[in-house]
């Protein structure tokens, strides 16, 4: 990524950041603290202007940015991240799956890995809150909810059978 720099004298400092597809973000800071944010179709067009901050607000927003208010969790995996590191998410049963043709109560997925079976979805179906006599099949789509680590366990448990607990 390649960020340009222009002293605009008498006004401040211009940064334009290359986008992507020939598109440039470009933000003029004044002297006085106040920015502008403009955003060019490429590099020889005229910027249009997006947006006017004042120091304190760009100050703020810049923080929000870097990631200084909240920092996303990095995952290979489908989930929802709710309050205070628990997750909802959702795993597809493979046919070879040592749950396949097991209730819930026999796979006792909650003793094992600390995770919660909260929805089952099978072929267009859904099954909210699926009780202990749930059977689970091939293919079936398991949502559960659970802490990080218990919902690693819980992979575990579909893609290898065991949980190391």
């Amino acid at each position: 990524m390649t960020v340009y720099e222009t002293d605009l004298p008498g006004v401040g400092k211009k940064f334009e950041v290359e986008l992507g597809g020939g598109e440039r973000l470009v933000v003029v800071v004044h002297n006085t603290g106040k920015r502008e944010v403009f955003r060019k179709d490429h590099p020889d067009a005229d910027a249009n202007k997006v947006l006017e901050l004042s120091d304190r607000l760009a100050r703020t927003v810049g923080s929000i940015l870097e990631g200084a208010h909240f920092q996303p969790v990095e995952s290979d995996r489908v989930e929802t991240m709710l309050a205070d590191g628990t997750l909802l998410e959702w795993y597809t049963v493979d046919a070879d799956a040592e749950l396949v043709g097991q209730t819930l109560a026999e796979a006792r997925i909650r003793e094992r890995t600390g995770v919660s079976v909260v929805a089952i979805q099978r072929e267009g179906d859904l099954v909210p809150s699926p009780g202990p006599d749930s059977t689970i099949d091939a293919g079936d789509t398991l949502v559960v909810i659970g802490a990080q680590g218990d919902v690693d366990d819980f992979d575990e448990l579909v893609t290898s059978g065991t949980v190391e607990n």
